[in-house]
């Protein structure tokens, strides 16, 4: 780590050496405790079951069944396959409501098996499925509303479930942020018809690559378990249509592993948090995602607007700290309804989602985990107060060069 910026010119982005010498990014793998994990791996590869629903995969769904208080747990190979299998096993058809402030893989997940994802706008103030959105969306073809938990921050679960029982429609979640999170004292993983978890490698908690599909419904449970692993109802009855989705042995032993320090890993994460929100406490133009403290959350993400009186746009921002080995993410930008196919095939979408567009337009992604310490996350705070006192002189040092660029060319 060098030494402190104190003028324009003393920036990575017009010349100087970055701020950090290695890459931080936003997220970097947990692994738990190494010797268990691999003394795991050791039984696995000494029972020489390496998949089909064995006893690792069966052990690790029981163990985050009862970390999140639900009678189901469905491991599966990816987050986007448990969408996949869990739209399919809730037989949606037609369109199905989504907000376009997610990952592309809630909407693809739909829209790969034939379904219409309708988009709706967010709250700005929790930045999840509005609601009001949501009813003003719902048509005769509607089927089914699909809410994302963004940031770990669950939706309005009650609002939602009002109006997907009042309508007559399936209502689930995309977890894939929110796991170790409640609400109204209720772990996420037990609303709607299912929850819908990822375990990316990415993720504060993961499984190398894996994801799950939690629910409170045992028929629902059945088919999903049918429809993970091609229909089969024993060694060579095949009852309905499936596909390969199964969680192997080693990933589940990841799981098991990470499980074990889950609760030190929210801590860390929880640290972070609040570190970041001591060093730009006095950074105008930068609003903190806040959590609600009486509910338990993962703090997975450090999540910040930038507004108008921080004195830069947000992508000029986003520069200045790439140059600096900072790789802050824009999360979710510039929305799903701006990504193709959705663009071409909805292209007045955006007329219904202007909180979704002026969100997607501010927000950055900071680095948080493993991935940092408080050495970090100090002289990430001091390059933003510098930034944001400097930010007149950053433009104009910015046009300078520009213009001695065009001059030289």
């Amino acid at each position: 780590m060098r030494k402190a910026i104190n003028r324009p010119a003393d920036l990575a982005l017009f010349g100087a050496p970055p701020l950090f010498a290695e890459p931080l990014h936003v997220g970097r793998p947990n692994t738990g405790n190494r010797d268990r994990l691999l003394a795991r791996i050791n039984a696995v590869l000494d029972s020489r079951r390496l998949t089909n629903n064995g006893p690792m995969v069966k052990a690790f769904e029981k163990a985050l069944a009862d970390y999140l208080g639900v009678r189901h747990c469905v491991a599966v190979c990816n987050g986007t396959l448990a969408l996949e299998i869990a739209i399919r096993a809730l037989n949606l058809t037609g369109e199905v409501i989504v907000p376009s402030f997610t990952f592309i893989a809630t909407a693809h997940a739909l829209q790969w098996q034939q379904i219409t994802p309708v988009f709706a706008d967010i709250d700005p103030l929790t930045c999840n499925l509005s609601p009001a959105s949501v009813e003003s969306m719902i048509t005769p073809r509607t089927s089914g509303i699909l809410g994302v938990h963004v940031w770990g921050r669950p939706c309005a679960v009650g609002a939602l479930q009002e109006i997907a029982d009042r309508r007559g429609l399936k209502l689930m979640f995309d977890a894939a942020h929110a796991l170790g999170c409640s609400h109204r004292g209720r772990m996420v993983g037990n609303f709607g018809e299912c929850e819908i978890l990822s375990f990316h490698a990415t993720k504060f908690f993961h499984t190398f690559e894996g994801g799950a599909i939690v629910t409170n419904n045992g028929e629902l449970a059945e088919k999903l378990r049918l429809a993970r692993n091609f229909g089969f109802r024993g060694a060579d009855n095949v009852v309905c249509i499936g596909t390969n989705g199964k969680m192997n042995e080693v990933c589940a032993a990841m799981g098991l592993t990470g499980l074990e320090s889950i609760a030190d890993t929210i801590a860390l994460n929880r640290a972070n948090y609040e570190r970041y929100a001591a060093r730009i406490s006095d950074v105008p133009g930068l609003l903190l995602m806040r959590h609600d403290t009486a509910e338990r959350t993962n703090y997975q993400y450090v999540v910040m607007q930038v507004q108008e009186e921080f004195g830069l746009e947000r992508d000029t921002l986003l520069e200045i700290l790439h140059a600096e080995n900072v790789l802050a993410r824009r999360y979710f930008y510039p929305g799903c309804h701006a990504m193709e196919p959705y663009r071409s095939l909805f292209p007045d979408a955006r007329l219904s989602l202007p909180h979704t567009i002026a969100l997607s337009e501010r927000v950055l992604s900071f680095p948080t985990g493993t991935a940092v310490g408080k050495k970090e996350i100090d002289a990430i705070g001091r390059l933003l107060s510098f930034v944001a006192r400097h930010s007149a002189r950053i433009r104009a040092h910015r046009g300078k060069r520009a213009a001695e660029k065009c001059s030289s060319s």
